[in-house]
């Protein structure tokens, strides 16, 4: 797969960056409590998928909420496997919001999750940019 950004300037790289790294870091700080939390706190944030009719395995999806987050942060951070972590942590950043919307809750309480969710998507598109670990391996 080529780089599609590879004519970009250099700011748009460096900008890229600042954002992969930032993000990256506050998404392993996210989520190293869940991922550390262990099956009962797993099991807490996986009883939320029931809002979409998933009631099975709750300890499973609280742990992969958890690796989402920590892992697909690391992987933003380096660079690398950034498809299936930016995936990873669109998906959970839609259930979060699905979770909060349910709830009832205000835009202060979700836009964490849309925002983010947001950043995803697009991340999918815009790449990892130059200064990426994959480029190096």
């Amino acid at each position: 797969m080529s780089d599609l950004n590879a004519g970009k300037s250099i700011n748009f790289h460096v900008g890229l960056l600042i954002l992969r790294i930032g993000t990256g870091i506050a998404f392993m700080i996210h989520g190293a409590p869940k991922l550390l939390g262990g099956p009962e706190r797993w099991e807490q944030i996986g009883g939320t998928m029931k809002v979409i009719g998933i009631t099975f395995a709750p300890a499973f999806w609280g742990f992969t909420a958890g690796f989402a987050e920590f892992v697909g942060g690391l992987c933003l951070l380096l660079g690398i496997f950034w498809i299936p972590a930016c995936v990873l942590l669109t998906g959970t950043m839609t259930m979060a919001l699905i979770m909060h919307l349910s709830n009832g809750d205000k835009f202060s309480t979700y836009s964490h999750a849309l925002e983010a969710g947001i950043l995803f998507i697009s991340l999918i598109f815009i790449g990892a940019g130059r200064y990426r670990l994959s480029r190096k391996l």
